[in-house]
């Protein structure tokens, strides 16, 4: 049995009519950009994540950059990121000129806490950009209490974390402002990149949407120096029809991750914590293990595939060996970098594929314990 990590055709082939006839819609109507289907898209989208505004854009990280931008943030301005991160949550901070200033996880839920973001305050401090990482909704609450004590703005990283909860509160609507992506592999994904922004401010939503037409309300009239960042028609029709199944879609992750739970508990990996008020949707199904290397090759072959994410914590990166960090800085990051690994999840699976999965982690035991 074959397992891949990701299978996009799969999932276009459960509801093909309906994405089929997005696809003519916008084919026939002649309007390609900046209509009717996004500001549909925009409303709808803002209604499930419980906000007043949603504003499409071109992926993931420019709608961190873009927020970034429109809070006039720059250079000496510090923006506190998690260490562990995919590196886009950086990346929308060096592009404005600021300094992103990285903390450690909790180690059980691997997200920041607000203990940690305490801790790194200074007087250039500006925002703080905490991440849901693999779909695991981040404890906010004291988090913005500590930012409103400050004077500081709160920037909800929710790329991996469409429709996940924290307390029956919904991220998208956690802080000033979230920004999503909408990559293929997303729990709500395009056919090609996206990105969008949810906030309840009416001031920033007007101004992200001039910033991300070129500075326009009006064409070839330009109030700002804008920039190109638009989610365009044919994603935004297909986003329609993944959002009426994205709830079902992630009770089908949920179910996974249940069974990986309750059948994996006696073994070696370390499985998943979640907190008892959080609502995960299981972008990702993050396991830890000392043996990764041996575990992989092993899934690998039996034709199972797995991911790491992320090998690299951003600090050890090449694109920052100008901020001067070195191996032993963030020991957690480092920590998760080396032993986590990512098992497959998704609507593509079968019920014969989850258990294939199961069996094959179960033998890998019983192997490594005859070895011993």
């Amino acid at each position: 049995m074959n397992v891949p990590f990701l299978d996009f055709k799969t999932d276009y082939l459960r509801f093909k009519e309906e994405y089929d006839d997005a696809y003519y819609r916008v084919m026939e109507s002649g309007r390609y950009i900046l209509g009717e289907e996004l500001e549909l898209f925009e409303h709808k989208f803002a209604n499930y994540c419980r906000t007043d505004y949603c504003i499409g854009v071109g992926n993931g990280l420019e709608a961190l950059f873009l927020v970034l931008k429109s809070w006039n943030i720059g250079p000496g301005d510090e923006i506190i990121v998690p260490a562990n991160t995919f590196i886009a949550t950086w990346l929308a901070v060096t592009w404005t000129g600021a300094k992103p200033v990285p903390i450690e996880p909790d180690e059980k839920t691997y997200n920041i806490t607000v203990q940690e973001v305490e801790k790194s305050l200074t007087s250039k401090t500006k925002v703080i950009i905490p991440v849901h990482l693999y779909g695991q909704p981040v404890d906010i609450k004291p988090i913005n209490e500590l930012a409103t004590q400050f004077g500081l703005k709160v920037l909800e990283d929710a790329a991996q974390a469409h429709g996940a909860e924290f307390n029956h509160e919904r991220t998208g609507g956690m802080a000033d402002a979230a920004a999503f992506s909408f990559y293929p592999s997303k729990n709500l994904g395009a056919y090609g990149d996206g990105g969008a922004i949810t906030t309840n401010d009416k001031r920033l939503a007007d101004h992200l949407k001039l910033l991300r037409n070129y500075g326009s309300e009006k064409k070839y009239s330009h109030s700002i120096p804008g920039l190109n960042s638009r989610l365009d028609e044919l994603q935004a029709a297909f986003l329609q029809t993944k959002l009426i199944h994205l709830d079902e879609s992630n009770k089908i992750r949920k179910n996974i991750a249940d069974q990986y739970k309750m059948s994996l508990k006696k073994s070696h990996l370390t499985l998943p914590f979640v907190h008892k008020l959080a609502d995960p949707v299981w972008h990702q199904y993050v396991v830890r293990t000392k043996v990764r290397e041996k575990i992989q090759a092993h899934l690998r072959n039996n034709s199972i595939e797995t991911i790491i994410h992320y090998p690299i914590p951003p600090h050890l990166s090449a694109a920052y060996t100008n901020l001067g960090y070195k191996p032993g800085d963030f020991p957690i990051s480092e920590t998760l970098s080396n032993e986590i690994i990512s098992l497959p999840i998704g609507t593509h699976l079968t019920s014969e594929m989850i258990n294939y999965i199961i069996d094959s982690i179960i033998k890998f035991e019983l192997m490594e314990v005859s070895n011993e």
